[in-house]
Parts: C-alpha cells; sequence; structure tokens
C-alpha cells in the first residue's frame, strides 16, 4: 500500500461532511473531477468501497466511516505537530487559523483581530466564516486552531471560555403595539411579546432553535408572517412593519439609521455568549495563547 497521503485524506472527510463530491470539490477549490479520482485510486488500493455513490450525493458505508475517523484523527495529529514545531522558531511567527459564525464577525472579533495583528505582525491569520456545526468539524479536522461558535451546542468535550456576550433582543417598529413597552428601557419578558407576529429568520440556525424552544416551553408556537435568510433583511422587514424580530446584541449595529425599537429579553435563556473553542489535547502555540491572553484581558461583560 502507498503512505498515507493527506491531501486525499483531507478530500475524502470533505465529502463525507458535504455528503457530494460536487461541494466538496468546492469548498476546496480542486476539481470534482480530480477529487473523484483520488478517491477512486483509494478505494481500489484499499480494496473497498469508502462511499455509496448516486444521484442524491455521496454516503459513506461502515469502511468508509472506519477510514474517516482514523483520516480525522490523524489530520489532526499533523496539525498539532506543526503547532507544536512553530514555537522551535527563532521569534513570535506561525499562525492562527480561526472558524468562526457570522455573529462572532458582527462583534467584537474584527476589531480584537486588528489589534492582534498590529502587535503580531508576523502572525498569519486564516479566518473563515462557517455554520458553528462546521466550524466544530474543521477544529476536529485539524483545519482550524480555535472556533469561535454560540453556546447552544453540545460543547462538553471541548475547552471553552467566554469570547463575547450575546444576549437575545426583540425588535420592533415605532408604530408597532410594543412599541412603547420596549422604549420603556427595561428588559421584556418573552411571554410578553410571543403572541405576535414574528419575522422569521433561517430556519435550523442558532437563533431560530432558541426562539423555537423557548416557544416550545411556553407552550406557544412562533406566529411567523414572513420568514427572511438575512439579518439585514430581517431589519428591513421588521421596520416595514410586517412583526417583531429577535437578534443577539452582536447584530444591534444593524439597527443604525433605522427607527427599530429595541429591548433585551429578561428570561435566562436569552442570556446568550459567544465562546472559544478549542479540543482539549490540542497544544496552545505562541499565536494561540497570544490571541486568547488578548481576548481575556479586552472582554467587557454586559451590564
Amino acid at each position: 500500500m502507498q503512505p498515507f497521503d493527506p491531501l486525499t485524506a483531507r478530500l475524502v472527510v470533505a465529502v463525507s461532511q458535504h455528503g457530494s463530491i460536487g461541494r466538496a470539490s468546492e469548498h476546496e477549490n480542486i476539481a470534482a473531477s480530480a477529487v473523484s479520482r483520488r478517491i477512486s485510486d483509494l478505494e481500489n488500493r484499499l480494496g473497498v468501497a469508502l462511499f455509496d455513490r448516486s444521484l442524491q450525493g455521496a454516503q459513506l458505508t461502515p469502511a468508509g466511516e472506519v477510514y474517516v475517523e482514523g483520516c480525522r484523527g490523524i489530520l489532526r495529529q499533523i496539525a498539532d505537530l506543526s503547532t507544536r514545531m512553530a514555537d522551535f522558531s527563532t521569534g513570535v511567527s506561525g499562525s492562527l487559523r480561526l472558524a468562526c459564525t457570522s455573529s462572532a464577525l458582527s462583534g467584537r472579533l474584527p476589531e480584537l483581530l486588528a489589534d492582534y495583528a498590529a502587535a503580531h505582525p508576523r502572525i498569519g491569520l486564516a479566518i473563515q466564516e462557517m455554520t458553528a456545526a462546521l466550524a466544530l468539524a474543521a477544529m476536529d479536522d485539524g483545519r482550524a486552531d480555535l472556533a469561535i461558535v454560540a453556546d447552544n451546542y453540545d460543547l462538553s468535550r471541548y475547552s471553552t471560555e467566554i469570547f463575547e456576550d450575546d444576549n437575545v433582543n426583540v425588535l420592533c417598529s415605532p408604530d408597532h403595539v410594543l412599541a412603547a413597552r420596549l422604549q420603556s428601557g427595561q428588559e421584556v419578558r418573552f411571554e410578553e411579546v410571543v403572541e405576535h407576529e414574528v419575522v422569521g429568520i433561517h430556519h435550523s440556525g442558532a437563533l431560530d432553535r432558541l426562539l423555537s424552544a423557548a416557544a416550545a416551553d411556553a407552550g406557544r408556537a412562533l406566529g411567523e408572517r414572513v420568514n427572511v435568510e438575512t439579518f439585514p433583511s430581517l431589519v428591513r422587514m421588521v421596520e416595514a412593519g410586517f412583526g417583531i424580530g429577535f437578534l443577539r446584541s452582536t447584530s444591534l449595529h444593524l439597527l443604525a439609521g433605522t427607527d427599530v425599537i429595541n429591548a433585551r429579553l429578561s428570561d435566562p435563556w436569552a442570556r446568550r455568549t459567544l465562546l472559544s473553542v478549542r479540543r482539549t489535547a490540542s497544544p496552545l502555540s505562541s499565536p494561540i495563547r497570544a490571541f486568547l491572553d488578548l481576548a481575556r484581558a479586552t472582554y467587557r461583560s454586559e451590564p
């Protein structure tokens, strides 16, 4: 058998994550024909099929599941070795690879990274914006050193610390029946607003899952008049009077230049945070330690 090929291993992992050779090739910026050829050659050498291919995509076989898990472990070891060796170089150099959600990039992260880059000009930055699930997968596969994601995921197998407060706020237009209540300066209970029609935000997202769970606990259903895919669209639809909306505090800058009113929800579940997450067993290189130290020093809890 030929030696282990990290590139082919990464492509196998990518196909398993995306469920199709086409989507994996787009994500890895490699031609789909090249991805398919590498996987076919690997299957021939191994003597087993790693994927069941169909018009719907590519699904792992039992042998493929075993192989992908092994690949992930090896790719993590390669990434960790590179991290350990970086500290042997002269001076502070190396790289910092972050996988983060759009919420993180809407908050204090860009300014923090600017300060970090100014203080550590020899450290290369690689920032990937993706969903929380993909961010955690990137970290598991050794493609990211840290992930910054919302706290409503099972993160029990990781090391975590608070990166930023990201509490949930309710929004309405100035002529909405809730306008006076939201303008009072007081926090609002979810039960006070749940009966009103809502401008929904992309289903299965972190905020949508959080609100749906809160409504279910209250024995209510969110009445969505319209559903949008982006937070700027949500703000515009709320401003136009299509219903109330919900935003995390890292996205409140989107209200600038609008008449939209907002108030923080007082419910305990609405007090959320963004977390910096890393694999417990991963080494802490100088670039990672420097970033975490800066994040801790500049974190300010919301009152």
